[in-house]
């Protein structure tokens, strides 16, 4: 028996010896099977690799004529000053093809070059063509920093700007709005409600901070602090963008201005004029929309004899300031250089004066100087009138939008950039009052908000649509 049993374990471990062999010898099989499918799979691409650089040089070595043309003859102003090669030649070769090259190569051959063929032939800019270029090479990345892609209702792209919205505890507007069944809904009319959200993009004035925290200024008269979770008041009107260049975001001191920012952020809504120290207060936000980038900048003249309200530095969080127009001058300039139409947003002007100063009409011309092409203005708590600098349209103030429960004239200020690039103003009138909000679509409460408008105005018509046309040319 003893014999019987050491044989069948002689048999045993012989089969187990069997097993192991066979199940080493088939994981190397398959380790090597898959090791000659990588091989093979990384031969195939690159040869694939090969084949299409193989493919690309031979489109580029059959349209070189056109590459050097490009290079070699191409305006600055044609390019945007951007710093093409045949890097981006080749890219832009393989997107557009063959014929909208040689185009591009037939312009450059004109004297007058005219910079608005990368538009015509590829429903893009220079300055969007270089974004893409950069998101798919990796080339210039700090480039593609507070870029935002909208989608267009349609060829037009409309903006909306409002004047200031006020959403602190306790005061008139969000008391009424709290006792509503439907919030925010109640507080503007439907037509006016429609109007923000279906705008491409939307611009608000934050004339308050988002912060459990702080302490309300000393000595100053006025100070405005909503709960963070308020911020669904600013997604529920469809806002893209918002301000915090004002004389209110500072109300509650450093900790609930850096909470205001967390919010925005968390909320992914983009703010302008306010940082964690000047470079982030000094940033631009872009939207390229219906193939155009447009930058967005705001600065705040606010206070001008009190500094309640902190000035970003190098280190130090705060709003960016325009008394004199210096900085913001180089924030325009930036932006021009890196976008196809730029708007400015400054906060300026003395409260209760319908009449722009001399002082705001003075920073208006050095921001269009510096490159602005539109300029919406707020902060007076009343509207003020429209003028041309140039060919570039000022809307000086649109004073209060939903702020308060006085009654008072309002009104939107739309800014619609046609297919051409070209852009048109055009002001909406609202009313506000009993702490509502409502858009003038007729009757005479219309008629006499455009009529007082047309008298802050100089210089301008102003049809019965709102439309703004320059008469100073």
């Amino acid at each position: 028996m003893k014999r019987r049993l050491q044989k069948a374990g002689i048999i045993l471990s012989i089969l187990l010896v069997i097993l192991a062999t066979g199940y080493f010898a088939g994981t190397w099989y398959l380790k090597q099977k898959n090791e000659d499918t990588k091989q093979t799979t990384a031969q195939a691409d690159g040869q694939k690799a090969e084949a299409d650089k193989e493919q690309e040089a031979g489109a580029r070595s059959d349209l070189q004529t056109e590459y050097d043309t490009i290079l070699e003859k191409c305006q600055k102003e044609f390019i945007s000053n951007r710093p093409i090669d045949e890097n981006f030649l080749a890219w832009f070769h393989s997107k557009y093809g063959d014929e909208t090259l040689k185009k591009v190569a037939d312009e450059v051959e004109k004297e007058n070059q005219d910079p608005n063929i990368w538009y015509t032939l590829t429903g893009n800019t220079m300055q969007v063509l270089w974004v893409y270029y950069c998101q798919d090479t990796g080339y210039q990345s700090e480039l593609l920093e507070n870029i935002y892609d909208k989608e267009c209702a349609g060829e037009e792209t409309v903006l909306d700007f409002t004047g200031d919205i006020n959403l602190s505890e306790g005061w008139s507007t969000t008391v009424f709005m709290d006792r509503q069944p439907d919030g925010i809904y109640d507080c503007l009319s439907s037509d006016l409600m429609l109007e923000l959200q279906s705008a491409d993009i939307l611009l608000i004035n934050n004339e308050f901070t988002y912060s459990n925290r702080g302490t309300p200024l000393a000595g100053k008269a006025y100070t405005f602090r909503a709960a963070p979770s308020r911020v669904e008041v600013l997604q529920q009107l469809g806002a893209d963008i918002v301000s915090l260049a004002n004389n209110h975001v500072y109300d509650y001191g450093e900790e609930a201005l850096l909470d205001t920012m967390d919010t925005l952020e968390q909320a992914q809504i983009p703010y302008v004029g306010a940082g964690r120290n000047l470079e982030e207060a000094e940033k631009i936000v872009y939207f390229i929309a219906n193939g155009r980038k447009i930058a967005i900048v705001a600065a705040t003249q606010i206070e001008r004899s009190y500094s309640y309200t902190k000035e970003a530095t190098k280190d130090s969080p705060g709003v960016l300031k325009t008394l004199k127009p210096d900085k913001f001058t180089e924030v325009i300039r930036k932006a021009k250089s890196n976008s196809d139409i730029v708007i400015a947003y400054p906060h300026w002007g003395t409260e209760g004066n319908h009449s722009y100063g001399a002082d705001q009409k003075e920073l208006a011309e050095a921001f269009v100087s510096a490159g602005a092409d539109v300029i919406i203005g707020g902060h007076t708590h009343c509207l003020q009138g429209i003028a041309y600098i140039e060919d570039v349209p000022v809307l000086y103030s649109l004073g209060n939008f939903w702020f308060n429960n006085k009654t008072l004239d309002t009104g939107v200020a739309q800014v619609r950039i046609q297919k051409d690039g070209s852009i048109r103003l055009r002001f909406l009138p609202c009313i506000q009052s009993g702490t509502r909000t409502r858009l003038l679509t007729d009757g005479s409460q219309r008629t006499e908000v455009l009529d007082f408008m047309r008298g802050l105005s100089k210089d301008v018509s102003i049809d019965e649509e709102g439309y703004v046309t320059n008469l100073s040319k």
